[in-house]
């Protein structure tokens, strides 16, 4: 057999019992400290209750495949094959969400790996990033909540025409979410996400529509409360 095929099929050097042990201690260490940055970063509202738990299993779980595996090509193939039965009947919900399983994978791979200084830095770099990127949410999101804003414009009018104006003095921002025709194809049904200016109220916003000639209804929602 070819040297670069034993070298690919060895072994490598034995891992002593209590080597493997303090290694998972570590990444059950390391992987509490990803669900707790997980729960600290997310809303309650959005934290089912089993993912942080499951951060933590995964963090010990590949720092054991890592170790399993160790320089040994073969291995490495076998237990992708093993693994590939494995079917997880729960959809992740955020993409957020899978970053953090990501995160969870690669902490855990790392103190396997022996590369401790990396899982560490790693979870200093990524927590401070998502902590300054939920703070930016909170503060854009402070300022006004999304609406949800429906209207029903007759045939024949330009919409940015129409809606301009009003947008403008009152919208900090909006964006076309749908449109559809309406009233047997005489209308034109449509949705757009808008946040108010600081200094605008909901009903100033739906009095100013409602007074433009071809807006024949005005429905505002807030964002998340929307009617089925």
């Amino acid at each position: 057999m070819p040297e670069f095929l034993k070298t690919a099929f060895s072994n490598g050097p034995a891992i002593s019992a209590s080597d493997v042990f303090i290694r998972l201690i570590v990444a059950l260490a390391l992987g509490a400290v990803v669900a707790g940055i997980y729960r600290g970063t997310r809303k309650s509202t959005e934290i089912s209750a089993s993912f942080p738990v499951t951060l933590v299993l995964l963090a010990v779980l590949i720092a054991m495949v890592t170790q399993v595996i160790g320089d040994n090509i073969a291995r490495a193939f076998s237990l992708v094959g093993a693994l590939s039965i494995v079917r997880f009947r729960t959809v992740v919900r955020d993409t957020q969400d899978t970053a953090y399983v990501i995160f969870a994978v690669v902490a855990g791979m790392a103190v396997g790996a022996q590369n401790l200084w990396v899982a560490v830095i790693g979870i200093g770099v990524v927590g401070l990033a998502a902590y300054l990127m939920m703070a930016r949410a909170r503060v854009f999101s402070a300022a006004q909540p999304p609406f949800l804003l429906s209207l029903r414009i007759g045939l024949g009018h330009d919409l940015d025409a129409l809606l301009g104006g009003a947008f403008h003095e009152h919208l900090q921002e909006h964006e076309l979410m749908s449109a559809a025709t309406g009233k047997q194809g005489v209308a034109l049904d449509v949705t757009y996400e808008t946040r108010l200016r600081p200094n605008r109220s909901p009903d100033e916003l739906v009095k100013a529509l409602n007074q433009l000639e071809g807006v024949q209804r005005v429905e505002l929602h807030r964002r998340g409360f929307e009617e089925g």
